[in-house]
């Protein structure tokens, strides 16, 4: 089935609407454009539901038709799903589905929807979200806070396993994963993803002091929203030596005072010196950190000195709190060394909502956990089949990961037809991945809320 090119959609977009087309296999096609007044829409084109690359941590999804289907998996069901997902296994389900209830492919594939892989693994502690967990942690036992040898054997663990996951990523074997840390979460995607025929990285927050260790490490990155708001970073990473740093400042500054020259005013006015410019750029930056304009974009070969910078980076840990000496939560779609399956919670309800004519049942589905972007697509497909093609969505976004919908230099997309080819054996289903292969268009924004009716959906971020 053939695919339709992207409508341009600005990063500052901050809400999407859709009509999607369901085929027989279940795909959703979707047609964007922008906010206008019903009268004012202009005419669409068929296009896929926009990627979400941030993580949410819950979905809640409803509809006017039973759960049931969702519930009290028998024991070889629970076998199938989970033998379906280590083996990749794609299942194609009817566009309607006479009775859910009894459909032992639509169980298997929602179990196999349900697995992620994590590292390390604590059963005693909820390892996702790290930023802003201090507070759910503390009390909690934390042995290794006191003791520098055991943290030593969790960071050798933890390298190992991080390490496998970027070696199988580099072979297109493992789409993409993340790397949470207590102060900033990193989304490593391999080549062929999200527009970009490189592998990329994104990490955010940051602050200055992360990105000179960064420079000062030769890896060269570039902040995507600060050029996109019009400011010059002049920062890239290693791209600047001090000279041509400096060159280039002058050269601005001179450019800054060239009306000045045409009113015969320049010796008038005095010029800031050198160290004023060069406290005003810091300044600027340092304005950034911790927001998500500080997200960072390393591409290419600086993505394995990402990886190493990372093993040697010291405020990678926390020093002191409840996470203290406890290493990144490492997330996966597919397994890796020292990696611990863990299946998403999903608890379904049914209740009664008053309606013009009485109460009518309504029923809902939550899933919580750290819900990536393959499982959120894979549930829409599953739920256009089971419900009927009618249902609504809201989806909660862990926040500090929404600026990962930022697109990539365009320049850097991969070549038609070679994105399914290259990346067929890294564990996503086929649909999935066609999405996934996209260019983001939802800028700095995430998903908020998907509504299907007969088939056709509407989203808005």
């Amino acid at each position: 089935m053939g695919f339709h090119p992207h409508l341009p959609v600005p990063s500052s977009q901050r809400q999407l609407r859709g009509a999607v087309q369901w085929s027989s296999f279940s795909r959703p096609f979707m047609t964007s454009h922008g906010s206008f007044p019903e009268s004012d829409i202009p005419p669409s084109e068929n296009t896929e539901l926009p990627a979400d690359w941030s993580i949410k941590t819950r979905l809640l999804f409803t509809s006017s038709q039973p759960f049931s289907w969702a519930d009290h998996f028998k024991a070889q069901e629970e076998a199938e799903g989970i033998v379906q997902h280590c083996r990749g296994a794609g299942t194609a389900l009817p566009r309607g589905l006479q009775d859910p209830k009894l459909s032992t492919e639509l169980r298997c594939a929602f179990q196999q929807s349900l697995i992620y892989w994590l590292h390390p693994a604590l059963p005693w502690l909820s390892l996702f979200p790290r930023i802003g967990a201090d507070r759910r942690m503390s009390g909690k036992a934390s042995p290794w806070s006191e003791d520098e040898t055991l943290q030593r054997t969790l960071m050798n663990d933890w390298s190992v396993s991080f390490t496998s996951l970027y070696n199988l990523l580099k072979a297109k074997l493992c789409p993409y994963f993340y790397v949470c840390a207590c102060q900033f979460t990193v989304l490593f995607r391999a080549a062929g993803l999200a527009g970009s025929r490189v592998a990329t990285a994104l990490m955010s927050p940051t602050t200055r002091g992360v990105r000179e260790a960064m420079r000062s490490e030769g890896i060269e990155f570039s902040l995507p929203l600060i050029k996109e708001s019009g400011h010059e970073t002049k920062a890239s990473g290693t791209s600047l030596g001090h000279g041509e740093e400096q060159a280039i400042s002058d050269e601005d500054e001179e450019e800054s005072f060239s009306w000045l020259e045409e009113m015969g005013v320049q010796d008038k006015i005095k010029k800031p010196d050198i160290l004023s410019l060069k406290l005003r750029k810091e300044k600027h930056e340092v304005q950034v950190d911790h927001r998500p304009e500080s997200v960072v974009l390393v591409e290419g070969a600086n993505t394995f000195m990402l990886l190493n910078f990372l093993i040697n980076c010291k405020s990678l840990i926390a020093a002191s709190g409840p996470q203290a000496g406890l290493p990144p939560t490492l997330l996966s779609p597919i397994a890796f060394r020292g990696a611990t399956m863990q299946m998403l919670k999903a608890r379904s309800v049914s209740v009664k909502t008053q309606a013009v004519s009485g109460y009518r049942d309504q029923f809902s589905l939550e899933i919580t956990g750290p819900v990536m972007p393959h499982a959120l697509h894979a549930m829409t497909m599953l739920l256009g089949s089971s419900q009927s093609g009618s249902f609504s969505a809201g989806l909660f976004t862990h926040e500090p990961t929404a600026v990962f919908n930022v697109c990539p230099p365009l320049d850097r997309a991969p070549a038609k037809g070679t994105v399914p080819e290259e990346l067929a054996r890294c564990g996503l289903h086929p649909e999935t991945l066609d999405q996934l292969s996209r260019a983001p268009t939802l800028g700095r924004s995430a998903l908020r809320s998907v509504e299907m009716s007969d088939y056709s959906c509407s989203w808005r971020s």
